[in-house]
């Protein structure tokens, strides 16, 4: 076991070195880049090449000669029967939201680029993975996918792990949310939280000086020593943003026993659609394969060119993530679901 510590404290103190390197060159490379803004681009993938060539490649590697050349002819014969036949188009877009939705500056591009595009019967397909975040940054979202519904394009939202909190306030918008059996889906609440240091402050001889024009400028506070009126605007004001989403939500899912959904609660996809939060049980490969058929796929992306400095903080993310992931492994069971 001590061989096990010392190992550790080693692993701990060589991670520690690697990161503070690291951080020299991704704060001289910052400074280097500093004030020069890049601008993204917009990029449109033929999904449904994609899946086809896929396809083919199996084809050719399973099949024998005379089954390939049976199914290729069967193939000519269909694409010259369909030959005038315009297919709808499905726009795809992902959206994987973190806690500051600082993914909306993306949507709302991918967005403004399909609704000036789309044609009659067209629809759109959005690949949704966030466990929530900032009101007003997933109030926003919302608001973006809205743009699609309100000229009246068919839009899915597809969940394969998590549409929580304001990720369900986006999925809400949808004429269908599809989710996978153990995607988690609800927990239609808010939450707020802040530390309170005045104990600290009063136990080191530290004043704490706020000065604020208006009854309710400031309600909770981090230093000063918080009271009940504090708490119980700050309390009310929680509740107001609750009811907004509730509204919400009963808004655009009618169908749902909203006081029953709106507890904070999450459910599974199978629980999920039970209590109407959901319309269907698939994971978004097969449901965007069920399309396919009928329609053409494009995967409408916005790219943004990562700068050397936001590179160099990925991979140093990643090096301590699975530095303690390594010491947890050797030293300890990692248990999950």
């Amino acid at each position: 076991m001590e061989f096990l510590a010392n190992y550790g404290l080693f692993l701990a103190q060589a991670v520690t070195i690697v990161v503070a390197i690291i951080v020299v060159l991704v704060t001289i490379v910052a400074l280097g880049s500093k004030g020069k803004g890049e601008k993204g681009q917009l990029e449109l993938i033929d999904l449904s090449e994609a899946l086809e060539d896929t396809a083919q490649s199996f084809k050719e590697t399973i099949l024998s000669k005379d089954e390939l050349k049976k199914r290729a002819k069967a193939k000519k014969k269909a694409d010259k029967e369909s030959k005038d036949e315009v297919k709808p188009n499905l726009y795809v877009i992902d959206f994987n939201g973190s806690m500051d939705a600082s993914q909306v500056e993306g949507l709302r591009r991918e967005i403004t680029a399909i609704v000036q595009c789309a044609q009659k019967d067209d629809e759109v397909l959005v690949r949704l993975e966030s466990p929530g975040g900032v009101v007003h940054g997933y109030g926003l979202a919302a608001s973006q996918l809205q743009r699609i519904t309100k000229r009246n394009i068919p839009l899915t939202i597809a969940v394969d792990k998590v549409a929580a909190s304001g990720g369900y306030m986006m999925a809400c918008i949808a004429n269908k949310i599809v989710a996978a059996p153990f995607a988690i889906i609800g927990s239609i609440g808010v939450i707020a939280q802040i530390p309170n240091f005045s104990k600290v402050l009063k136990k080191n001889d530290i004043d704490f000086e706020q000065v604020t024009a208006g009854e309710y400028k400031r309600t909770l506070t981090m230093f000063g020593e918080n009271t009940d009126q504090d708490r119980e605007k700050f309390q009310s004001e929680i509740d107001d943003v609750h009811g907004l989403f509730k509204n919400h939500v009963a808004k655009h899912r009618s169908q749902l026993d909203i006081n029953k959904v709106a507890t904070g609660e999450t459910w599974y996809g199978e629980q999920a659609l039970e209590i109407g939060l959901v319309d269907e049980l698939s994971t978004s490969d097969d449901w965007l394969l069920s399309q396919a058929q009928d329609k053409q796929v494009y995967l409408v992306k916005y790219n943004v060119p990562k700068t050397l400095s936001q590179k160099l903080g990925k991979a140093a993310s990643t090096s301590v993530e699975q530095g303690i992931y390594n010491v947890v492994n050797r030293l300890g069971q990692w248990k999950g679901f």
